[in-house]
């Protein structure tokens, strides 16, 4: 099938698009201020707005102006405003131009992602596409199984379309492409699953053609190294590493620094995660775990600093990268900041790579502190879950800081980070000596089962305003439950963020005290985003919430209206009032439950759909609750689904993989956990 293109009055759409108005008010000073063009609103990508319209003191007169009903499964995503027009995309990279002033549709792209022969098994996994990018004219959207495409922003009609990912290989898009100069540049993910080495290719933004690419782990040593880099890095690795693909897929945060011509790419963790199997005697493992510095021109490796030396564990650094200049010591410095999952937060130079700082900004265990001097951090060992040992980690895989945005604001000088705390217990598996990698599966990550008697406390979160210079958190506020989402600084000395218990809410950026909050409907996980159009300052954000685990309140995936909300100061429209209905558990009385074909259910469930439909398949809106899914209850119908794709198009994959017994053993399951959580009496 081809990809689809719809305008809604397409010669109308145009014009609106070549006129637009572009604001250049007292807050807005050029293009930069009134636009939000980048992942992270401009090259510095800090998530920061300098529109300061809305202030603290204004703050509480801020209304709907619009909204825009998101018809997707997903809606993890974050737009860009260019010239009067939102873009983003949804689901499987369906690509959507509305008008900033009013919320109408001016034309949407899809890419058609389900027809395509790799996303059976690509679709598997990914947590929906988060981003898209833009540059002169044109969008650029990656899709799940593999494209990366350039679309007319005026029209919405493909320019340019290329296959960035090898056939062969497990892996998966979801992350936003990275505009870098006259280069647009894509990763992938894939490392927590499949035996993949990972990449980021460069390409021209105008034709296509494949500029570069630097591959982030070496391969076989006996096939040769790609460059010196590779070669240097061969030497931190042990064992045959390469027939595991060695990890280091580049999932998601990049930056592009105009002022050295360099993308910064943060690498991800290993596969499998447990050093022990991927890497046998240890090793740094370079180049996991780190941000890397690559000459845009050429591709060329600058320098690395590297966050997580001697990886175990599912660190990586796809969280975000931002640029700033900052007084640290007395000095001004060029830094990026950096907050991943480990829980530290770090400051490093821009322009040598050299390790600036690194304070804690959430829960950590596995550190006993980084080294001031030289960055490295002095590893506990107990961490390294020696022996067999098991170990209460904190974080958990999740992360202290996960991919939801944080935000930077030059005027206080804090960084706002949504931080989770949370713990997970590490084990060897019982059968390391012979571990061998599952096709198919969605969980391959070295890992043993933890024993019954370790069960972490209920995780927490909170929002943490960071101050960067003085290298310690300035204030923190809970929040409700785990997963909330990303942040927005602006020039009005507040903090713009939705949350899961269904709320977006304006924080003082000086003080954490909440200004303001908006019943939104819908947890939101999404970044906001500010703009001006006609003189006026907008904030918008995406709602809609995915998770592994279960949230209160729960949103369930079939009753979300994920929706695109524009505020501004005065704004009158309200939204349509939602009754909420709690669907039943269902059930047949005649399926009797065989405990043998369960157990085997158990073991495909908690390796291939735990990730989507829940832990203890108590979902958390990241995929129905099967539970109260009629379709298992069916053995045909259930089998047209989970093997054969019948709703690839609603994101669910393909798992040709599993066999008949496999299939009766999962619906088996279902049944047996649908009638051990059902409320007592039903």
């Amino acid at each position: 099938m081809k990809a689809r293109f719809s305008a809604l009055a397409a010669g109308a759409a145009v014009l609106a698009l070549s006129t637009a108005v572009i604001s250049r008010s007292a807050e807005s000073a050029g293009p930069a201020a009134t636009n939000w063009s980048s992942f992270g609103g401009d090259d510095k990508e800090q998530h920061y707005s300098p529109l300061a319209q809305v202030t603290e003191a204004n703050v509480g007169k801020l209304g709907l102006a619009w909204s825009y009903d998101v018809d997707s499964y997903d809606s993890y995503t974050q737009p860009l405003a260019v010239n009067g027009v939102i873009y983003f995309a949804v689901g499987l990279s369906v690509v959507h131009a509305v008008d900033a002033r009013t919320g109408k549709l001016l034309w949407q792209y899809d890419p058609d992602v389900a027809s395509q022969p790799e996303a059976k098994w690509r679709m598997r996994a990914g947590w929906g596409t988060r981003g898209i990018a833009y540059k002169d004219g044109t969008i650029f959207t990656a899709t799940r199984e593999g494209r990366l495409i350039a679309v007319d922003a005026k029209t919405g009609k493909p320019r340019w379309s290329v296959k960035t990912l090898d056939e062969a290989e497990g892996a998966y898009i979801t992350g936003p492409p990275w505009v870098a100069g006259d280069k647009v540049v894509i990763g992938f993910g894939g490392a927590d699953y499949n035996p993949v080495r990972g990449y980021v290719t460069a390409y021209d933004i105008k034709t296509g053609k494949k500029a570069w690419r630097w591959y982030v782990v070496p391969g076989d040593p006996a096939k040769g190294f790609e460059n010196k880099a590779m070669e240097a890095a061969a030497k931190t690795w042990n064992g045959e590493w390469w027939k595991w693909g060695g990890g280091g897929s580049v999932w998601h945060a990049m930056a592009y620094d105009a002022k050295y011509d360099r993308i910064y790419i943060g690498t991800g963790n290993g596969f499998p995660w447990n050093i022990k199997i991927r890497s046998p005697g240890g090793g740094d493992n370079l180049y996991l775990s780190s941000i890397v510095a690559l000459d845009v021109k050429t591709g060329e490796y600058v320098w690395h600093y590297q966050v997580n030396p001697e990886n175990s564990h599912d660190w990586n650094d796809a969280m975000d990268i931002e640029l700033a200049d900052i007084m640290i010591g007395g000095k001004m410095r060029s830094v990026l900041m950096h907050a991943p999952k480990n829980g530290f937060f770090y400051a490093i130079d821009r322009e040598t790579g050299k390790f600036i700082q690194a304070g804690e900004f959430g829960k950590q265990n596995w550190a006993k502190r980084i080294d001031p001097v030289t960055g490295r951090p002095d590893i506990n060992p107990d961490a390294q879950y020696p022996d067999g040992k098991p170990f209460m980690m904190y974080p958990f895989p999740n992360g202290a800081h996960g991919i939801q945005a944080m935000s930077f604001s030059p005027k206080t000088g804090y960084s706002y980070i949504p931080v989770m705390e949370g713990g997970r217990v590490f084990v060897d598996p019982a059968n390391i000596k012979d571990w061998k990698y599952k096709p198919g599966m969605m969980v391959n990550t070295g890992l043993g089962a933890p024993p019954a008697n370790m069960v972490p406390p209920v995780a927490t979160s909170k929002l943490v305003a960071y101050d960067v210079a003085n290298n310690k958190i300035a204030w923190s506020v809970p929040q409700p439950g785990v997963f909330n989402g990303g942040t927005l600084a602006t020039a009005g000395n507040l903090v713009f963020q939705g949350t899961n218990d269904g709320t977006f809410n304006a924080f003082s950026a000086k003080t954490g005290r909440k200004l303001w909050s908006y019943p939104a409907q819908n947890g939101i996980l999404s970044a906001p985003i500010s703009y001006s159009v006609g003189g006026k300052q907008y904030v918008s954000v995406i709602t809609g919430f995915r998770s592994s685990f279960p949230n209160k309140p729960n949103w369930d995936y079939r009753q979300q209206q994920r929706r695109l909300l524009t505020f501004t100061i005065g704004g009158v429209k309200k939204l349509p009032k939602v009754d909420s209905v709690d669907e039943p558990i269902q059930d047949d009385p005649a399926f009797v439950v065989d405990a043998d074909k369960a157990k085997i259910g158990a073991g495909i469930y908690n390796s291939s759909c735990v990730i989507c439909h829940g832990s203890g398949m108590m979902a958390g809106g990241a995929a129905p609750d099967l539970r109260k899914s009629g379709v298992p209850l069916d053995a045909e119908t259930f089998k047209s689904v989970v093997h054969d794709g019948a709703l690839m198009a609603r994101g669910m994959g393909s798992f040709g993989q599993l066999t008949d017994g496999e299939l009766e053993g999962l619906r088996h399951y279902i049944r047996q956990r649908a009638r051990e959580t059902a409320p007592k009496g039903k």
